[in-house]
């Protein structure tokens, strides 16, 4: 029964004409980034004073820099270190082989263009860049991740305003112009790969619904429910299984 599921999929990737990827955490995970949500996960833990989900909110960040970055110090500051894994290489292959047409992803850490995808739209930001919040001048990762790991707050050489990791915190606004894009492609996608999310966090949410209503087909690949599964063409659990079919297969 799995194997000819496997197989279904290989051929809703070669029929499409548009095909997008949608992932979330889950994808990470493989690669040994810690999930942050759930009463296990990364929000839930304490720094001091404060929860994980704390720091990552925008006012508590700008009055307490020096807790996000010493916590951030050996959690997002070691993204870099991590591998691609089986996911993140395999869709960057489908996209070489023109049966992939972008991913949008949920993660900030680098790693789909580390395996190799090209068109990646990060809807909740990127740690690769940083910004001043004053003048609004650029820095890259490995630059801050040196001020990071030497215990110092990162500021501005322009202004010394304080600057921010390029990642959406809470009280702030996603990319207007991403959201734009991404009505525009899953309104036009046939075929949406749901890959290790939840499907709960809004509005990302709900893109691969644009696709259902556009009538285009879902394929969600995750290891629990979601309120979606009832309009997947086909559901799988195991996320390195199925692409560890795909890389053999395609």
């Amino acid at each position: 029964m799995q194997e000819q599921k496997l197989h279904e999929l290989l051929t809703l990737l070669r029929q499409a004409k548009k095909c997008l990827a949608f992932t979330g955490a889950g994808v990470s995970t493989l690669s040994g980034v810690p999930d942050f949500r759930g009463p296990q996960g990364v929000h839930a833990q304490r720094v001091g004073d404060w929860t994980v989900e704390e720091l990552h909110d925008i006012e508590v960040f700008r009055r307490h820099p020096d807790v996000f970055y010493a916590y951030a110090k050996n959690s997002w500051y070691q993204l870099d270190n991590l591998p691609a894994n089986v996911v993140h290489l395999t869709l960057a292959r489908l996209e070489e082989m023109g049966l992939l047409q972008a991913v949008y992803t949920q993660n900030i850490d680098m790693l789909h263009q580390k395996g190799g995808s090209r068109r990646v739209e990060e809807i909740h930001g990127t740690m690769a860049t940083h910004s001043c919040l004053e003048c609004g001048a650029k820095y890259g990762f490995a630059e801050i991740k040196r001020t990071v790991l030497e215990d110092q707050v990162p500021y501005c050489i322009h202004c010394r305003g304080l600057v921010k990791p390029d990642v959406v915190f809470f009280g702030e606004m996603l990319d207007q112009g991403l959201l734009n894009r991404s009505v525009r492609d899953f309104n036009e996608a046939d075929l949406v790969l749901a890959l290790g999310s939840s499907l709960t966090v809004q509005p990302a949410a709900n893109m691969p619904m644009l696709t259902l209503q556009a009538k285009g087909k879902l394929v969600i690949v995750n290891s629990q429910p979601t309120q979606y599964d009832r309009f997947a063409t086909l559901k799988f659990d195991d996320l390195a299984e199925v692409f560890e079919f795909l890389e053999k297969n395609l």
